[in-house]
C-alpha cells in the first residue's frame, strides 16, 4: 500500500498540528533562524507543553545543538505556536524534530496509524528509534562548509544570506553569490570587495507599496541605483525585472544579490514575516505605516495587538544605530513601539503632536505638518520640505492617508541617507505622472464624472478611499471583492464599510489569484448577504466574478456626474482596466455613451 492510499484509508486521523515550517531569519519569536509549529484545536494543556519542551531539549542534546537558544510557547485563541532556535543548515530537520516533539508529547501514535512518509513519521517508532532517525536526518542535512563561511563573514562584519540554492556574501554591488553545490573555501572569497548597501524595510497594514515607491524615488534622486520590492514586483532603477507579489523573503534576497544595486527598499508583508521570518539585516531604517484589521486567524494572529507585534518584527532587522520610523497617530504603534530598545523616529499629520514635540525636545527625529507645510526634524536640524497641498499625492491636501505616507517616507528617507533637498524635490513631483504610483489612488475624469482605481484591500483602506472619492448628491458605483484567506467576519466587515457610504451600484467580484481555498463566488456571496443585511437594495447588486468584466459593467452603468470606485487587486486585471480607462479618456468618452470596442481593448 502506498503512502497516499494508506493515508486515504485513515480519514479519521488528524495530526495534532495545523502547520510546521522553517523560520529562515529573525521572526516574531526570536532574532535567529529556527522552526515553529502551530498546534491544532484548543489551547494545549500544561503537561503537553512541558513534554514538548523536554523533547526539544533531548533532541538538541543528542544533536549537540546549543541549549541556550530560545524555546518559545506563544499561546493564542486557536492553540499555540511552538518555536525554537535551530542551526541555519538544519532547518528542515528542525521542523521534523518539532513535529515529533509535539506528537510524542500529546500521546504516542501506533505505527499502523500513520502513513510511512507523513509529517511526524518518526513518532510511530519508539523514542530511541525516533531520536536516532532525527539525528541521522540532521547529520545528512548539515553543511559544515556553509556554516564556516557564514561564521567567517560574521567575524568580518559581512552580511550573509543563504537559501536552498545559494549563499551570498555582502549586498548589491558589494556582493558575491555562489551555488550551494560550489561553495568556495574561505581564502577564495574576495572579502575586501564585500560590503553592505543602504536599505530600508517597509511594512504596515496600508500604504506599504506607496511608501516603498516614494522611498525608491528619493533614493534614486540621491544618485543611487536603487532596487525596490513590493506586491507588484521587483524593480531595479525604476524598471520592472519581474512581476508578481515579491513582498517576502524571495524578493528581498533577489534584490540584495543583484550585482548592480546600490540601495534597496524592501516591502515586507505580514505573511512573509510569519511564514519565514525577516530577510534584511542591518537596515538603516524600518518604517511601519499603520496597523488595521486584516488577515486575522492565520498563524495564531487574532487581534490588533497580535498584528502590531508581527509588524514590529521588522525592528529586528535594524542596524545597531538604525531608525525605527513609527506613526504617532496610530495608538497601537505608540503602545507597542515606544518600549522597544531601538532608536525611534515619530511621524504624524500634525507636527505639534505631543509625542513629536516631546521627542524633538529630547533630540529625536520627527516629521509632520505645520502651517500647511511638511517639516522634517533630523539630527538637530529643521527642514521645510514644501507645501502639502502642492504635493500631487495629496490631491490638493484632501487625501490624509497619502499625506501620512509622504510624512513617513520623508522621515525614513532622511534615515536612509537621502539629503532633505532631494526628499523635497521628490515630494513636489511624485504622483503627477500615472507611472509613479500605479494602482494606488489613480484618478480619471470624464466630463463631470470621476473614476478612482486603487488597491484598497481591507476595511480601513476601503473606508479611506471612499472618504476621498464619494461626493454628496452624486451616484456612487463600487467594485467589491476580498481575498479568500480572510475570515467570514472580516469579509462581512468590508461589506459593512462599503454599505456605510450607501453606494447606488455594487458589482461583486472574485479576486483572481486570491481565492486561497474558497470556491468561486463564495466570497461574493458573503459580501452580497452582508450588503443586503445593511439595507442595500437587491437590484443595486450585481455579481460578476471576473475583475475586468466587472469593472466594464460598472462603466456601462455610469451616467454623467457619477463617481466610480474600482479596487482592483490582480495586477494583470489592473493593467487591462488602466488601458481601457486611458483609451476612453483619449477618445473623450462620457458616461452614458457606448463603450465601443471595450472587448478588444481588454484583450
Amino acid at each position: 500500500m502506498t503512502a497516499e492510499s494508506k493515508a486515504a484509508a485513515l480519514p479519521e486521523y488528524e495530526f495534532p498540528f495545523e502547520d510546521s515550517r522553517r523560520l529562515t531569519g529573525a521572526n516574531l519569536y526570536f532574532d535567529r533562524p529556527g522552526a515553529v509549529l502551530e498546534t491544532r484545536g484548543e489551547r494545549p494543556q500544561a503537561p503537553a507543553l512541558a513534554g514538548w519542551r523536554r523533547n526539544i531539549a533531548d533532541a538538541r542534546d543528542l544533536l549537540r545543538w546549543p541549549q541556550a537558544g530560545d524555546v518559545v510557547v506563544r499561546e493564542h485563541a486557536s492553540g499555540a505556536s511552538l518555536a525554537f532556535v535551530a542551526p541555519v543548515d538544519c532547518l528542515y530537520s528542525a521542523t521534523e524534530i518539532n513535529e515529533w516533539a509535539w506528537i510524542d508529547a500529546v500521546g504516542p501514535i501506533a505505527q499502523a496509524a500513520l502513513p510511512p512518509h507523513a509529517p511526524g513519521h518518526a513518532a510511530y517508532w519508539d523514542r530511541d528509534n525516533a531520536l536516532r532517525t532525527l539525528q541521522a536526518a540532521a547529520r545528512a542535512e548539515a553543511r559544515a562548509d556553509l556554516v564556516a563561511l557564514i561564521e567567517q563573514a560574521q567575524a568580518r562584519e559581512v552580511l550573509a544570506y543563504s537559501d536552498d540554492e545559494a549563499l551570498s556574501l555582502g549586498e548589491g554591488v558589494g556582493s558575491r553569490t555562489w551555488s550551494l553545490d560550489a561553495l568556495p573555501a574561505a581564502d577564495e572569497v574576495p572579502w575586501p570587495l564585500l560590503r553592505s548597501i543602504p536599505k530600508a524595510i517597509v511594512t504596515g497594514s496600508n500604504g506599504k507599496t506607496t511608501s516603498v515607491r516614494l522611498l525608491a524615488a528619493m533614493a534614486r534622486a540621491q544618485g543611487w541605483n536603487t532596487a525596490h520590492s513590493s506586491t507588484d514586483g521587483l524593480y531595479v532603477g525604476g524598471e520592472c525585472i519581474d512581476g508578481g507579489d515579491y513582498s517576502g523573503p524571495v524578493g528581498a534576497r533577489t534584490l540584495l544579490r543583484h550585482p548592480d544595486v546600490e540601495a534597496a527598499i524592501l516591502e515586507t508583508a505580514r505573511g512573509g514575516l510569519l511564514r519565514r521570518g525577516l530577510t534584511p539585516q542591518d537596515a538603516r531604517v524600518a518604517l511601519v505605516t499603520n496597523i488595521s484589521p486584516d488577515h486575522f486567524g492565520e498563524y495564531g494572529i487574532h487581534t490588533l495587538d497580535d498584528l502590531a507585534q508581527v509588524k514590529l518584527t521588522v525592528a529586528r532587522g535594524l542596524a545597531e544605530d538604525g531608525l525605527l520610523a513609527l506613526n504617532a497617530d496610530d495608538e497601537l504603534l505608540v503602545r507597542h513601539g515606544a518600549a522597544l530598545p531601538h532608536r525611534i523616529g515619530w511621524f504624524a499629520l500634525d507636527e505639534a503632536h505631543p509625542r513629536l514635540r516631546a521627542h524633538r525636545e529630547q533630540g529625536g527625529a520627527t516629521c509632520g505638518v505645520r502651517d500647511g507645510r511638511l517639516r522634517l526634524h533630523y539630527r538637530g536640524h529643521d527642514h521645510d520640505l514644501g507645501e502639502v497641498a502642492a504635493m500631487p499625492l495629496t490631491l490638493g491636501g484632501r487625501v490624509a492617508y497619502n499625506l501620512a505616507n509622504l510624512t513617513g517616507a520623508a522621515l525614513a528617507a532622511a534615515a536612509l541617507g537621502v539629503a532633505p533637498e532631494r526628499i523635497a524635490q521628490v515630494l513636489a513631483r511624485f504622483g503627477a505622472a500615472p507611472g509613479d504610483n500605479p494602482g494606488r489612488l489613480q484618478r480619471w475624469a470624464y466630463g463631470d464624472s470621476e473614476v478612482y482605481l486603487d488597491y484598497a484591500h481591507n476595511p480601513d483602506g476601503l473606508g479611506k478611499l471612499l472618504e476621498v472619492a464619494a461626493r454628496p448628491a452624486r451616484r456612487l458605483g463600487l467594485l467589491l471583492g476580498q481575498a479568500g484567506n480572510r475570515e467570514d467576519r472580516d469579509i462581512r466587515e468590508l461589506a459593512a464599510v462599503a454599505a456605510g457610504f450607501r453606494p447606488d451600484r455594487v458589482v461583486l467580484k472574485d479576486m483572481e489569484g486570491y481565492l486561497r481555498g474558497r470556491a468561486e463566488g463564495e466570497v461574493a456571496g458573503i459580501l452580497r448577504d452582508e450588503l443586503l443585511r445593511h439595507g442595500l437594495a437587491e437590484d443595486a447588486l450585481e455579481v460578476c466574478l471576473q475583475e475586468v468584466e466587472a469593472a466594464t459593467r460598472l462603466l456601462r452603468w455610469a451616467r454623467p456626474g457619477d463617481v466610480l470606485v474600482l479596487p482592483i487587486h490582480n495586477s494583470e486585471a489592473r493593467d487591462a482596466v488602466v488601458v481601457l480607462l486611458d483609451r476612453l479618456q483619449l477618445g473623450q468618452w462620457r458616461p452614458g455613451q457606448p463603450l465601443e470596442g471595450d472587448v478588444e481593448m481588454m484583450e
